[in-house]
């Protein structure tokens, strides 16, 4: 039954990373092709995949462009240039993909239409310094900001005080052209000035959501209900310490007094302090706090991952718990309580064979976490 449950729930996950899958979801979105150039941007960890999506939707349009996205999140594309950089911080190749894009968008015409290709993890791919400032203090601030626990939306706001793009630069830039922006949601509340730190965003932009996390939620729950699982969303934007959340959950199911699965999305912070931290991410550590929590419970299993397959900085997307997980930890000589005060999690879980590992899925609707309570 446990190996059972377990498969349901890497069912589940994955079922809530396709519904924001770029190939599925972009080409209802798109507007007719424009009378003059047709011009393509972007950045993101969904950059790469959204251009093959528009690639496919456009074959015979006359289409030319540049995005930007993370090492390793790479597609071959046959007329949009696809560039990559780093992420979280920036180094010197956003930047140069950044002033590349401004580039491109140097005086257009009334005729001519740009389509904005922007989805999580924008903010550090374009890294272009106000005046003043340089990549190194940007890369400063960044690095800050990361270990500060700050919410998405506060860092975002910071970064686009610094930057040349952010906060709509970009967007001014494209103009007398029309702009469309197609978005991938990453952030509590879908807020576009708050999305990849809103590049492309001014009130009254013609900007279209085209995934966001609670259509994952959604995704998800429709699969467990097909499979005779009752489901709760609890929301989409969850946010605060990752072992905060993990204990709060962790009430939530054990007061449970039938069977359900509980969904939430969203995206907590882990405040690492002065001590060097161990390996981890916010969903790792919300799950080992989790499982301290849960202390063995017999019938709840969970499953937590961020949906691009990375998280924090880490190979793997995720990680399981199973109602023995911690006593299968401390029969291998880890103290889970110790692991997890040192923000150690990934260790933890990488010696249980618990890792959830997807590698880059090129798409990215923040983390996505179900407790299946049987």
């Amino acid at each position: 039954m446990g190996d059972d449950n377990a498969k349901l729930l890497r069912s589940i996950f994955a079922t809530a990373v396709a519904a924001a899958d770029p190939a599925l979801m972009l080409a209802k979105y798109l507007p007719p092709p424009g009378p003059g150039r047709n011009i393509v941007i972007g950045a993101g960890k969904a950059a790469a995949s959204m251009a093959v999506a528009l690639e496919a939707a456009w074959p015979d349009v006359n289409i030319e462009g540049v995005v930007v996205t993370r090492y390793g999140h790479f597609l071959s594309t046959h007329k949009i240039k696809v560039l990559e950089a780093a992420h979280p911080v920036p180094d010197d190749a956003s930047e140069a993909a950044a002033r590349e894009i401004m580039a491109l968008v140097q005086g257009l015409t009334p005729q001519d239409q740009v389509i904005a290709l922007i989805s999580g993890g924008a903010s550090a791919l374009l890294a272009m310094p106000v005046p003043g400032l340089t990549l190194a203090d940007k890369q400063l601030v960044g690095k800050a900001l990361l270990a500060s626990g700050a919410p998405i939306g506060t860092m975002n706001r910071i970064r686009q005080q610094l930057s040349a793009v952010k906060g709509g630069k970009l967007a001014a830039a494209c103009a007398p052209a029309k702009l469309i922006t197609l978005a991938i949601s990453d952030v509590p509340g879908d807020s576009p000035a708050i999305i990849g730190s809103g590049p492309t965003w001014y009130e009254g932009a013609d900007y279209r959501l085209i995934a966001t996390p609670q259509l994952a939620l959604e995704a998800a729950a429709a699969f467990a209900e097909a499979h005779h699982i009752k489901a709760k969303i609890l929301g989409d934007a969850l946010e605060g310490e990752s072992a905060e959340l993990g204990r709060s959950m962790a009430e939530l199911a054990l007061a449970a007094r039938e069977p359900v699965l509980l969904l939430s999305g969203g995206e907590t912070t882990v405040t690492i302090g002065q001590t060097k931290p161990g390996r981890g991410g916010r969903n790792t550590e919300f799950l080992l706090s989790l499982a301290i929590a849960l202390n063995g419970a017999h019938n709840i299993w969970a499953i937590a991952g961020d949906s691009d397959g990375i998280d924090g900085t880490e190979d793997a997307a995720g990680a399981l718990i199973y109602p023995d997980t911690l006593t299968r930890a401390r029969a291998a000589g880890i103290d889970p309580v110790a692991c997890l005060a040192r923000h150690d999690s990934y260790s933890l879980f990488a010696a249980l064979n618990d890792l959830v590992i997807t590698g880059p899925t090129l798409t990215n609707v923040n983390d996505i976490r179900a407790i299946l309570v049987s």
